[in-house]
């Protein structure tokens, strides 16, 4: 198994360094998994019927809904957790909190050690294209395998915020690509914040 990843060249038109052409990378876009074939492999992995799968999937789902928006960081068997948080500007005065602070809604998922172990052990490969889509080349990572951790670097205070902007440490002026990934304040360097 690997993670496939693009690298496509194109003139970077907003950023740093408008009209310089790098490789931007984005994940290659896998076509969806339908919901029933997820039941019918746990099925066959399980013993248990598709139907009873999914039953108990579909009540796990109420409950771990239900529970999030009473503020529990909840389990996700053999995932991680997850919980509810948001994001919002910071303001130095009592009478200036309110409702209108909170810019975003969020639903925050922390991974556990087995998928993070997971990820970090898969192989990333490569493909290198021109601007016109043409396959320049091929290459097989080589990186650390560093995962992310958001509770653990800082980068998960939902209300730690630096500076009166919106905390949290990741990159909020992403910018979606349309062919998969986010990117990377056009700039073709990905995660990096502009002040």
């Amino acid at each position: 198994m690997a993670i496939k990843v693009i690298a496509q060249r194109r003139v970077l038109k907003i950023g740093k360094n408008p009209g310089v052409k790098k490789f931007v990378m984005r994940p290659e876009l896998y076509t969806p998994i339908q919901e029933k074939k997820v039941f019918k492999e746990a099925s066959i992995r399980s013993g248990i019927s598709a139907g009873a799968m999914k039953a108990a999937w579909d009540a796990a789902g109420e409950v771990i809904k239900a529970w999030a928006t009473e503020g529990h960081s909840v389990p996700l068997p053999g995932l991680g957790t997850m919980r509810f948080g948001v994001r919002s500007k910071a303001v130095e005065e009592l009478d200036d909190v309110k409702t209108g602070l909170i810019t975003t809604r969020r639903i925050v998922f922390t991974p556990s050690v087995d998928v993070k172990e997971e990820l970090q052990g898969t192989s990333i490969q490569i493909t290198c294209l021109d601007e016109d889509g043409t396959v320049l080349k091929r290459v097989n990572s080589a990186d650390s395998g560093v995962v992310e951790d958001n509770d653990t670097n800082g980068n998960d205070n939902d209300n730690d915020n630096v500076n009166g902007n919106e905390g949290g440490g990741t990159n909020d002026n992403v910018t979606p690509n349309p062919n998969g990934g986010g990117d990377d304040n056009g700039d073709g360097e990905p995660g990096e914040d502009e002040d």
